[in-house]
């Protein structure tokens, strides 16, 4: 249970702080601040277990007949991890109480941030691949939210975009990959999948597989040929940079890579596209790095030649360079968030992260001074600090590599290379932005923050340096119980201590920092030159490439938009009809289809009845080019028969369902019906041949779409059914589902996913629908339809005059007697939604009855009426519908059942008796709310556009409200 909790706080902690105010920043940031220390909490307490060995697993029943399983799995690895996301996390959110400004929308932010938690440590505590990759595209998800933070800037929502892009990419490379892996092994459970290294790398598939791993991992490490997406993410605030850039986001490639590091290891393969990856973002990540003039572009580079560093280490196929790149890490976290924190600190307090403009900084700002020029020395690898001790190890790594002649000494060399560089822009970071001359045109006075702002730097360098002079004492331990969990219980033989004695690698730390000074003075004339550019490599900048792809997917969209598209209705819905007729074609071309396999047998109502239908769809169709109210009522007479047809063929359920959905479409249409513009007949430039042709051409599209779906739906009454499905359901419906009524039963139980992603995306059309009619103008000619209206003054039961507008003629009988219908027709809605189980009914029928009596009120009483005495409106039935379903779909967890499983219970009343009851019915009623809320929410859009045209001023409105008290508009409160 402790690994649930871990990874679902966060994201109850991201639903409660987005409902929070938006002046509440202490209660955010509290909200958040616990919810990181809680799960940390948590993550220790497991350490005893973890420690001794111990793989701690949780599994919980998705789909067990596939062998798919919600599985939570902690072992050493996982655990470093989740600690590292955890107390990372704590100390950003205390950072971000301070650098983020009142104005900001701090509830969003710190609901992002703590989605973006929980999807880390899914991804970090996941023991189902499958599952991992949904949190995987979770964190994109999350941190293309948080890089957009600030939406109104273009260079956030670039960013943004191209990170969501470049990684979700990635991701659904990682699905493909992590599918053929569960096909080989026969289980997408991550044990199972470890253990079987030697069955991977044997199989034919493995190449495929690795490279598709490998994008999944490059990708979201922003190693190349995927770098140029980081620094363009830099456009996020400085707390989202220190926690995604540092220990969090871009860690998860290099964890994914090490996690998989036993099944795909161990080859040539694995060191050239590892390797070569690394390798190539050590150099141009570092080499990059010394030229830029943002601070946070400085750190953005150093971000992948760090990681570069660690994807390196990783392809080197050695189990010493595995716990090498383990553990810089962990210090690269440390020294990375601090640096970050440092520079968000400068242009919090100095309005600007410019190194041209700043200067001097340490005399004004003594505190940050320091704790920014140790985290830069620990980066630069000077020694006693953590990661003079990581890049050592680096080093000897690379002394020992021998898969060709010649990589002996070149990648020794490379390393070196890169390490200078590494030592120059460390130094330059520091050197240009807190020494030298104190800068006298800054936007704003420096001055060190508050301490609370401080603290959380300050604790990263304190690590910097005690892991740096006690390392086997601090991080030993943790060390080698995250490399076991990856190599196993034999470890080699490593040392964790500060002198080794006069070596090689202790040679090359030293040439690197000689180098990497000596680089800083001979490129200094270049800062001057090529300002926040690099000379050579910027020609080749990644950006542009992606810039140059998405600009040529939008060229051709264009294209095909000119030619495929029209203005007109008409050639649009050609275009639909003919691609579905062929597509429902294909099925057909294989022959053998048209087959009687019982004697056609002929009722003359039936055919009566069919005629009448129709009748009444092809009037409907004639009239729709002169009368639209007509044809929309002949098109309902039509819908009418459809549904008389279904109660014909004893399926009173779709009848019933039927005739309620044709009712409120019919009248959600007729509402929009009003705002279209009047048919304009203009003069026709076409011969009567080409109109001939084309009403022919229409015609027989027409009728062989009709005829076609005649013969699909003929063959599929009259084939054979599939082997037991039917009987299955008939079945299984009363002693495993609890009910009788088979079409509901496979509604809420049997394919209750599916039931709860169909009504998902109706909540998100309806919401849809508001978004785009509620800056809807209809046009003006529509305006004259309305001068023919009047005002009708009512009295209420409080005494108030209220005024609505009423079409002419129109009675005050009907008003009242609709008003007492509602409650009528709120009785049979709730009488049809707990009947469904075993009779005809259910909540998506209650549903749009009791939306029914709500249109009813709009049509009799008018908007104002009706809206002015709304308490509950319709987007709180959306959400309240989709949190009971899903509540009640995760109730089976609590009893041990997968996911959507049905409780049934019996309980006995003094005088009613024995009284069955089930789960679904939560479930129905969940369905029953968002379908009241939905066809509600749609209606409110509709109905809206007939007050657009009557607001009256604002000087009139002044006047009004002097004069009346008034009530708190429906509209108002939605918008």
């Amino acid at each position: 249970m402790p690994l649930v909790l871990i990874v679902v706080l966060p994201f109850l902690g991201s639903i409660l702080a987005a409902i929070l105010p938006h002046n509440a920043r202490n209660q955010e940031s509290w909200l958040a601040g616990i919810i990181a220390l809680v799960c940390a909490g948590l993550v220790i307490y497991t350490a005893p277990a973890v420690f001794n060995g111990e793989v701690l697993v949780h599994n919980i029943s998705w789909l067990p007949s596939m062998g798919v399983n919600m599985t939570f799995r902690m072992d050493g690895f996982a655990w470093l991890f989740a600690l590292l996301v955890t107390i990372m996390g704590a100390l950003v959110v205390l950072y971000a109480r301070y650098y983020m400004d009142p104005a900001d929308p701090v509830p969003r932010f710190f609901s992002f941030f703590l989605a973006f938690m929980g999807s880390m440590l899914g991804v970090v505590l996941s023991g189902n691949v499958i599952q991992l990759v949904i949190f995987w595209e979770l964190t994109s998800l999350s941190s293309f939210m948080l890089i957009a933070y600030w939406h109104h800037r273009q260079d956030a929502r670039r960013g943004a975009r191209m990170a969501l892009t470049i990684t979700a990419a990635g991701g659904f490379c990682l699905l493909a990959g992590m599918l053929m892996i569960g096909h080989i092994v026969g289980s997408y459970e991550l044990s199972e999948i470890l253990a079987s290294g030697n069955l991977i790398r044997n199989h034919p598939w493995y190449i495929p597989i690795l490279v598709l791993i490998a994008l999944g991992g490059l990708t979201k490490s922003a190693q190349f040929p995927f770098h140029f997406w980081l620094p363009n993410a830099m456009a996020a605030p400085t707390p989202v940079s220190a926690y995604l850039h540092s220990a969090t986001m871009v860690k998860a490639g290099v964890f994914i890579l090490a996690r998989f590091w036993p099944v795909l290891a161990s080859t040539d393969q694995w060191f050239w596209i590892i390797g070569g990856a690394g390798m190539c973002s050590l150099l141009i990540g570092a080499f990059a790095a010394t030229f830029q003039q943002d601070m946070k572009g400085v750190l953005a580079y150093s971000t992948i030649s760090h990681l570069g560093l660690i994807t390196l280490l990783l392809g080197l196929n050695s189990e010493l360079a595995l716990i090498a790149a383990i553990f810089h890490m962990i210090n690269h976290a440390t020294f990375k968030a601090s640096l970050f924190m440092a520079t968000g600190i400068v242009d919090h307090e100095t309005g600007t992260r410019d190194m041209g403009v700043l200067s001097g900084l340490r005399k004004a700002m003594p505190i940050t001074a320091t704790l920014a020029i140790v985290a830069a020395a620990a980066m630069a690898g000077v020694p006693l600090l953590n990661g003079f001790l990581s890049k050592e190890m680096f080093f000897s790594e690379t002394l020992f590599v021998d898969q060709t002649s010649y990589s002996s000494y070149l990648l020794p060399g490379l390393a070196v290379l890169a390490s200078s560089f590494s030592v120059a822009y460390s130094l330059r970071f520091i050197t240009q932005v807190f020494f030298g001359k104190p800068a006298t045109d800054l936007p704003r006075k420096p001055h060190d923050p508050p301490h609370w702002m401080l603290f959380p730097s300050a604790v990263l360098v304190l690590l910097c340096i005690l892991i740096g002079i006690f390392p086997e004492q601090i991080i030993g331990s943790i060390l080698r119980v995250s490399a076991t969990a990856i190599l196993g219980d034999h470890l080699p033989a490593y040392s964790l201590a500060i002198w080794h004695g006069f070596n090689l690698p202790l040679i090359m730390s030293i040439l690197a920092l000689i180098g990497g000074i000596s680089l800083l003075y001979v490129l200094k004339p270049l800062f001057r030159s090529y300002p926040g550019q690099t000379p050579v490599l910027y020609r080749f900048d990644g950006r542009k490439s992606f810039d140059a792809v998405m600009n040529g997917i939008d060229n051709v969209a264009y294209i095909l938009l000119e030619w495929f598209s029209s203005k007109r209705l008409q050639p649009q819905v050609l275009w639909i009809v003919v691609i579905t007729l062929a597509v429902g074609m294909l099925p057909l071309l294989g022959g053998n289809w048209l087959y009687l396999k019982q004697p056609f047998s002929f009722d003359p109502a039936f055919a009566l009845l069919w005629m009448v239908g129709g009748a009444c769809a092809i009037g409907a169709a004639y009239l729709a080019k002169y009368n639209r109210f007509r044809a929309l009522a002949l098109s309902g007479g039509a819908g009418l028969i459809t549904c008389v047809t279904f109660a014909w063929l004893s399926a009173p359920d779709l009848a019933l369902t039927q005739l309620v959905v044709e009712t409120v479409t019919v009248v959600l249409i007729l509402l929009g019906l009003r705002w279209l513009p009047r048919r304009v007949i203009e003069e026709s430039q076409v011969t009567p041949l080409q109109a001939f042709i084309r009403r022919f051409r229409d015609l027989a599209i027409a009728i062989c779409s009709g005829l076609g779906l005649s013969a699909l739906v003929y063959i599929m009454l009259t084939r054979d059914k599939p082997e037991g499905l039917s009987a299955f359901f008939l079945e299984k419906a009363l002693p495993e589902g609890g009910g009788n009524n088979v079409v509901n039963v496979i509604l809420v139980d049997f394919r209750g996913f599916d039931t709860y992603g169909e009504i998902s995306v109706l909540g998100i059309v309806a919401i849809t629908v508001y978004a785009l009619l509620r800056r809807f103008r209809p046009p003006q000619e529509s305006i004259h339809a309305l001068e023919n209206r009047h005002e009708i003054q009512t009295i209420d039961g409080n005494g108030l005059t209220n005024e609505h507008s009423l079409p002419k003629g129109i009675l005050l009988a009907p008003n009242v007697l609709g008003r007492l219908m509602l409650p009528v027709i709120t009785l049979i809605s709730l009488y049809f939604l707990l009947r469904g189980h075993n009779l005809p009914g259910g909540g998506f029928v209650g549903g749009l009855i009791f939306a029914t009596g709500i249109i009813l009120q709009y049509m009799l009483s008018g908007i104002h009426w009706v809206e002015t005495r709304s308490r509950v409106r319709p987007q709180y039935w959306i959400s309240i519908g989709l949190l009971i379903a899903g509540g009640s779909s995760m109730l089976a967890w609590w009893v041990g059942q997968p996911f959507l499983s049905a409780i049934s219970w019996d309980i006995y009343l003094p005088v009613i008796g024995k009284l069955h009851l089930s789960s679904v019915i939560l479930f129905d009623i969940g369905v029953y709310a968002l379908v009241v809320g939905a066809t509600t929410f749609m209606l409110v859009a509709l109905a809206h556009q007939s007050l657009r045209f009557y607001r009256k001023t604002p000087a009139a409105e002044m006047e009004t409200n002097a004069g009346a008290s008034t009530q708190l508009n429906f509209s108002d409160r939605v918008n």
